[in-house]
C-alpha cells in the first residue's frame, strides 16, 4: 500500500497514478495541533488497515497532478539521520567509515517538506549547498534494544528522502535543519510491497543529470543494523524516520533547478529550488 498525505492533511491511498481519500476511515482529523494524524494511523494500522481498503474502493481517483503532495509525517518523534553510510561515499568525502564509528545524529523535525514544496535555500554568500539522495526507513511499532534479526520487524514502510546539506565546519544538525531541508515522499511505501531493503536502486537526477546511482547493498551498515544500533540508545515509535545515508554523487544544487530521486519499488518525486533570503551559518567559535 502506497500511503500519501495531502491538500491539507488529508490521507489517501495511491493507485494507478491517482490519490483515493481515505481520510475518513482513518479517523484523523486534519485541522489537529500538532499534526500528528500519520503517526496515529501507523500505531494503529493493523486495526484500520480493512477499513482503509474498504473506503479505497468507494472513493473517486483524483490524478496525482491534481493533488498537493504534503511530507507524509510532518510530527515525527524523531528524525533520525546516519552519516557517510555508502564506502564511495566515504571516500568521497574523505571520512572512512563514519557510520559505524560515529553512530548517528539528529535533524530538525521542521526541516520536512512534501514532493510538492520547493527547496528553499537560504542566502548563505560563499557556501555550498548539495543534493544528497537517502531511503528513508518509517518505523511501525515501538522498540528498545531490537535484535538486528528482529529488526525488519519493526518498520512500517520507506519512502524517498533528500537530505539538503549546507557544506561546512558546522555541526551536520545545524547545516542540515534549515526548513525544507528533507523532503520526504512522494507518499510511504508499506513494507510488504517493498520486500528485501538490501537491493534497493537509489538514483537522483538535477534537471536531466544523473548525479548518483546506487544500491543499498552499497551501506557500510544496513538496515537492520541502523535500526539496532539506534534503538540500543534510544526508544523508536511508531512514525520515527530514519534517513539511512547518502551514496557518491553529491553536488550543488542552485535555483531554478528540479532534484528528482528515484528509489525501485518505493517511489519517485521531482523537488523543484528556489532561492530564499536570510539564514545564518557562519564559522562557530571553537567551544573550550
Amino acid at each position: 500500500m502506497k500511503l500519501a498525505r495531502f491538500d491539507g492533511g488529508r490521507i489517501g491511498i495511491v493507485e494507478n497514478g491517482n490519490v483515493l481519500d481515505v481520510t475518513a476511515a482513518t479517523g484523523v482529523d486534519t485541522t489537529m495541533w500538532p499534526p500528528v494524524g500519520m503517526v496515529q494511523l501507523i500505531a494503529k494500522f493493523a486495526d484500520k488497515k480493512d477499513a482503509l481498503v474498504a473506503a479505497a474502493k468507494k472513493a473517486q481517483p483524483v490524478p496525482l497532478d491534481r493533488v498537493f503532495l504534503e511530507t507524509p509525517i510532518p510530527w515525527p518523534n524523531k528524525l533520525v539521520a546516519i552519516p557517510v553510510n555508502y564506502h564511495a561515499h566515504a571516500i568521497e568525502m574523505s571520512s572512512p567509515a563514519i557510520s559505524r564509528n560515529a553512530g548517528f545524529f539528529i535533524k530538525s523535525n521542521s526541516s520536512l517538506s512534501g514532493a510538492s514544496q520547493p527547496i528553499i535555500l537560504p542566502d548563505l554568500h560563499g557556501r555550498e549547498i548539495h543534493h544528497e539522495a537517502e531511503l528513508a526507513v518509517i518505523i511501525g511499532r515501538e522498540g528498545r534494544n531490537v535484535r538486528r534479526e528482529d529488526a525488519l520487524d519493526y518498520i512500517f514502510g520507506y519512502a524517498c528522502l533528500l537530505d539538503i546539506t549546507v557544506r561546512g565546519k558546522q555541526e551536520r544538525a545545524m547545516r542540515k535543519s534549515y526548513d525544507t531541508f528533507t523532503p520526504v515522499g512522494p507518499w510511504i511505501t508499506t513494507a510488504d510491497e517493498v520486500g528485501d531493503p538490501s537491493d534497493l536502486d537509489v538514483k537522483l537526477w538535477v534537471n536531466d543529470t544523473l548525479r548518483q546511482s546506487a544500491n543499498t547493498r552499497d551501506m557500510i551498515i544496513d538496515v537492520p543494523e541502523i535500526i539496532a544500533m539506534a534503538s540500543s540508545v534510544m526508544t523508536l515509535y511508531p512514525g520515527d524516520i530514519i534517513a539511512t545515508g547518502t551514496s557518491e554523487g553529491v553536488g550543488r544544487i542552485a535555483d531554478g533547478e528540479v532534484v528528482t530521486i528515484e528509489i525501485s519499488r518505493v517511489g519517485r518525486m521531482s523537488v523543484h529550488v528556489k532561492q530564499g533570503v536570510g539564514g545564518s551559518n557562519i564559522a562557530m567559535p571553537a567551544v573550550i
